[in-house]
């Protein structure tokens, strides 16, 4: 029987920001692939699938307390492993990585709920430890996200690895470690990375990467020394977006991107479709409803009913915050191409089920967050 009481206390309007930005999303998607398919609403129907069971995993996730993920935390990171170790075994190769597994027309990608997976985990592993006052109490929650990181990098898949980096970081900071060790933490390591980046450019030196990443990774910097190369997807991705100007072409009225200009349209450079169809305008509706998602777990975070509530909002919110920065800052330029999905709009049926279960973990802490309910 559905309580009441708890229907009363969800957050609607982060409800309805997010029901705005998968309606959003589907008529994206629609643009970006009607005219290069023989069913024009093949790929819509497969999106359909993930908002469906979507809104049917949040409403579960809604109606059960968060805290049965932290009774059972240790089941949900062993069965996280085993399905990203599993992945690499039996899944499919695309595009270089081998992150899915195949079921006929359908796929499944086992990462994007690895995500929230690493969020309920190491938000207890972090709820039970009293203080981070010196450096070595992060090898704990280091070691806890290390595991599934490995295993995500080994697809390879190295736009999910950074989410992960973000959300571990984002998370250690709301669990009260200090300022500096985060910023040695993370600064010493990406140094290191920026010398052998380096190297690798003006000497050749080896790096544990392919090539192609380590392309998309710095034609962001000079997309036209290599223009019919690695820079091709951003220099079409910023031609497409400044050609919208203010009210862009009109829905279904872009050229880059119905004439095949745009690699990857659908998933990794969808803002270009809505910069080009719906120009500066369209792009900042869209940002708006992302800002306000955010702002609303932001006050799912800071009014949580407990320590471990706040920390899997932070988790959540840090997650969508990291997305959709590097998703929209790749696409105009600003960011290196990774190739992480935008949140309800990017084609992908496990994007959407994973960011619409992550909303359910954000009104599920919102409407706990009374300790007289319950």
């Amino acid at each position: 029987m559905v309580d009441r009481r708890l229907l009363r206390h969800l957050d609607y309007a982060m409800l309805i920001t997010t029901l705005l930005l998968v309606l959003f999303g589907l008529a994206m998607v629609y643009s970006a692939t009607h005219a290069s398919q023989r069913d024009s609403l093949f790929t819509v129907k497969k999106q359909l699938v993930g908002v469906v069971l979507g809104f049917l995993g949040m409403a579960s996730i809604v109606f059960v307390d968060y805290h049965v993920s932290e009774r059972f935390h240790l089941l949900i990171y062993v069965g996280n492993l085993l399905v990203l170790a599993a992945v690499l075994l039996l899944g499919k190769e695309v595009h270089g990585a081998r992150s899915w597994f195949g079921f006929g027309p359908f796929s499944f990608q086992p990462s994007e709920f690895a995500k929230l997976a690493v969020i309920a985990t190491l938000a207890r592993h972090l709820n039970k430890k009293e203080n981070f006052t010196n450096f070595s109490d992060l090898l704990g929650p280091l070691l806890h996200v290390g595991a599934p990181l490995i295993l995500i990098l080994l697809q390879p898949d190295l736009g999910t690895a950074l989410v992960f980096v973000f959300i571990a970081f984002s998370m250690l900071y709301m669990a009260g470690a200090r300022g500096r060790h985060l910023i040695l933490l993370g600064g010493v390591p990406l140094l290191i990375f920026i010398a052998l980046l380096f190297a690798h450019l003006r000497y050749d030196f080896p790096l544990p990467l392919k090539e192609y990443q380590i392309n998309r990774l710095t034609s962001f910097i000079d997309p036209t020394r290599d223009a019919q190369g690695a820079g091709y997807n951003l220099l079409q991705a910023m031609i497409a977006i400044g050609s919208g100007r203010f009210l862009g072409k009109g829905y279904l009225r872009g050229t880059q991107g119905r004439l095949g200009y745009i690699p990857e349209a659908q998933t990794d450079f969808i803002f270009t479709i809505v910069g080009e169809e719906l120009g500066f305008l369209g792009s900042f509706v869209l940002l708006a409803l992302f800002f306000t998602l955010i702002w609303r777990g932001l006050r799912v975070v800071y009014q949580a009913r407990d320590r471990y509530g706040r920390l899997l909002a932070t988790g959540v919110v840090a997650m969508f915050l990291f997305h959709v920065m590097e998703n929209i800052g790749m696409n105009i330029g600003i960011m290196p191409i990774t190739g992480i999905p935008l949140p309800f709009i990017s084609a992908g049926a496990s994007s959407m089920t994973a960011s619409l279960w992550a909303v359910g973990i954000l009104e599920n802490v919102w409407a706990r967050r009374q300790k007289i309910m319950f």
